[in-house]
C-alpha cells in the first residue's frame, strides 16, 4: 500500500503565495481534493507528482521525498488539467511513447491494455489533434496508466467529458480504489466528489481548510448558516410567521430592494417550513434565492469552523 504525504508545504511564485503551509496524508482509496478555482489544487498536484519543488516543506512517497527522485515516477501516474498532448501523434503513438519512456518490457502490450481500459481502441489510429476534449482526457488517462502505477493523480479529470465518459471514468476510479491504489483527484464541483470520494481534502486560497470523511464535512456544509432573499405577496406577514416559528436566526425587510432577507442554520427544516408557512397564511412565494451558495462562501465557512 502506497501513501503520499505533504508536510508543512508552501509554494510561492514571486510575491504570490499559491500554497500556504499545507499538511495532509493521502492513502489507498479515493481522495477528493476539493476547492474553488484558484485555490492551489493544481500547484499541490504538480508538487505531489514531482514536477514542481516546494518552496518550503516536504512532499514524500512512502517517506521518500519526491522532488529530484526519478524512481518516484515508476509509482506515480499523472493526468494534468492542461492538454499536455502532442497533436501530431496518434493516440497509439502518444501512449506508446510513455510506455517506452518507462522502459516497460513489452510497451506494445502495455499500450493496448491502457487504451482498452479507457475504451479508446476505436480511435487509437487517429491523431490526437482530431480528438474532442473528452477523448483527450481519456488518452491522457491511458498514458498515465500505461505503467500500472500505485498512485494516480488527476487534476480536474472530468472536464470536457460527456455523461457516458464521466460514468465510465468514475467506475474505473472506483475499481482502482477498491484494488488498493492511491487515487487523488481534484475538483471544484461538490457532486463529483460526493459520488466518488470517501476521504476529502479541502483547500481554500492555498490553505488547508478541512480534512476527513466526506459525509462529515458535507454535514458541516449543510449545517452552516444559509442566507436567502425571498419575494412574496406579503413579505411582512411572512417575516412575522418565520420569526414566530423560530427556525430562522435572522429576518429583515429590505424596503429598497423590496425583498425579505432570511438567515437559517437549519437547512432541511427551513426547506420544509417555508412553503408550509406560506400556504397556511395564504401567501404566494414569487422567488426564493440563496445568496451565499458559491463554493467560496462554503469553504470560507469551513475555514472559520
Amino acid at each position: 500500500m502506497t501513501t503520499m504525504s505533504v508536510t508543512g508545504v508552501s509554494r510561492w511564485f514571486g510575491n504570490v503565495v499559491a500554497v500556504n503551509d499545507v499538511t495532509m496524508t493521502i492513502g489507498p482509496g479515493i481522495t477528493g481534493l476539493l476547492g474553488p478555482n484558484g485555490a492551489g489544487k493544481s500547484t499541490l498536484i504538480n508538487m505531489l507528482a514531482g514536477f514542481l519543488p516546494p518552496s518550503a516543506g516536504t512532499v514524500a512517497l512512502d517517506d521518500t521525498p519526491v522532488w529530484k527522485n526519478p524512481d518516484a515516477y515508476r509509482a506515480i501516474g499523472l493526468v494534468p488539467e492542461r492538454e499536455a498532448v502532442y497533436d501530431f501523434l496518434t493516440g497509439w503513438e502518444f501512449v506508446l511513447a510513455n510506455a517506452e519512456l518507462h522502459g516497460l518490457p513489452d510497451p506494445g502490450a502495455a499500450t493496448r491494455r491502457a487504451l482498452a481500459t479507457v475504451e479508446m481502441e476505436y480511435a487509437q489510429q487517429r491523431r490526437v489533434g482530431e480528438y474532442s476534449k473528452g477523448m483527450k482526457q481519456r488518452v491522457k488517462m491511458a498514458s498515465a496508466l500505461v505503467h500500472d502505477p500505485a498512485v494516480l493523480l488527476l487534476d480536474e479529470p472530468f472536464n470536457g467529458m460527456d455523461p457516458r465518459q464521466r460514468l465510465h471514468l468514475m467506475e474505473l476510479l472506483r475499481t482502482m480504489g477498491i484494488e488498493g491504489r492511491t487515487v487523488l483527484f481534484s475538483s471544484h464541483i461538490l457532486e463529483e466528489v460526493e459520488q466518488l470520494a470517501s476521504q476529502i481534502e479541502v483547500v481554500v486560497a492555498g490553505r488547508h481548510a478541512a480534512s476527513g470523511d466526506y459525509r462529515e464535512i458535507r454535514r458541516l456544509m449543510t449545517d452552516r448558516p444559509h442566507q436567502y432573499t425571498i419575494r412574496s405577496s406579503d413579505d411582512r406577514a411572512l417575516a412575522s410567521a418565520l420569526i414566530a416559528d423560530g427556525c430562522t436566526t435572522a429576518v429583515s425587510l429590505d424596503d429598497v430592494d423590496q425583498v425579505l432577507r432570511v438567515e437559517t442554520s437549519q437547512f432541511f427544516s427551513f426547506a420544509e417550513l417555508l412553503p408550509r408557512l406560506a400556504r397556511n397564511a395564504g401567501i404566494r412565494l414569487y422567488e426564493v434565492s440563496p445568496t451565499d451558495e458559491s463554493l467560496e462562501s462554503v469553504f470560507s465557512y469551513l475555514v472559520q469552523s
